[in-house]
């Protein structure tokens, strides 16, 4: 009986033992699987956070130079803007020294403006329309602020040229003299500053500016046909060549 039992035990070890077998290698096979998974999974991950870590490493470098560069041009923003602060004190000094100038040399241009008005009304009176508007034209510039002190001075140096070289041009043209019902339209004749002629449209009266008396006085007939050429010769009508006309300065009429 106890032989029986022993058999059968035996038996059926025999019989369940390949069962058990085949169960724990399909078993040991799947976990293998689910391991190889797993790795594989964190193999990825790995892959993906090193894939981050070198995109933000390559954003950091980025970032770095970035900054860098940031700093160089802060850099020379701050040089450059302390240049400009010491020119700006440098202008401001300039500004001051010329503020200064301005206060002494302003006064001295108004003189200036003061003694060729002056020179204009004691002069010979010609073309006095055009200097007096000339004389009014800077007597207007001088107190403007919108206008630089460098250009009204300019200005009156053209002006003080202007009437220089009148000292050294015939000129010739038609104007009014006299006022009133005696007003006449006549050719004036300009030698210089030296004399002062007129002469009617029909040559039959010729006269010049008394410069001491301050007025017009009339010349006699032999001065007609002269005078006409002067006036030829002024008007570029004619050629240049000498000229035979009467000179009375102030010097020559104070003479005995």
């Amino acid at each position: 009986m106890q032989v029986t039992a022993l058999r059968s035990l035996l038996f059926c070890c025999a019989v369940v033992s390949p069962v058990i077998s085949a169960a724990t290698i399909e078993e040991s096979l799947k976990e293998n699987e689910k391991l190889s998974q797993t790795a594989q999974s964190s193999q990825q991950r790995v892959e993906r956070l090193d894939d981050a870590s070198q995109a933000m490493l390559e954003e950091y470098s980025t970032i770095l130079a970035k900054a860098k560069a940031l700093e160089g041009y802060n850099e020379q923003v701050s040089e450059l803007i302390a240049a400009q602060h010491q020119e700006l004190e440098s202008y401001k000094e300039q500004l001051d020294q010329l503020q200064e100038t301005e206060a002494a040399v302003i006064p001295q241009m108004r003189r200036m403006v003061e003694v060729l008005a002056e020179f204009v009304t004691a002069d010979v009176p010609f073309l006095p329309f055009e200097r007096t508007d000339r004389l009014a034209a800077l007597q207007e510039l001088m107190p403007r602020a919108d206008v630089s002190m460098a250009e009204k001075y300019r200005r009156i140096l053209e002006a003080y040229q202007i009437e220089s070289d009148y000292g050294y041009t015939l000129e010739a043209w038609r104007g009014e003299l006299g006022e009133g019902e005696q007003q006449r339209s006549v050719e004036f004749l300009r030698v210089g500053r030296v004399m002062l002629y007129y002469q009617t449209p029909n040559g039959h009266e010729s006269g010049y500016w008394n410069a001491q008396a301050r007025n017009w006085q009339t010349l006699d007939n032999s001065v007609r046909r002269p005078l006409q050429k002067a006036i030829a010769i002024a008007r570029q009508q004619k050629t240049a060549d000498w000229l035979e006309l009467p000179i009375k300065t102030l010097a020559l009429e104070v003479q005995p």
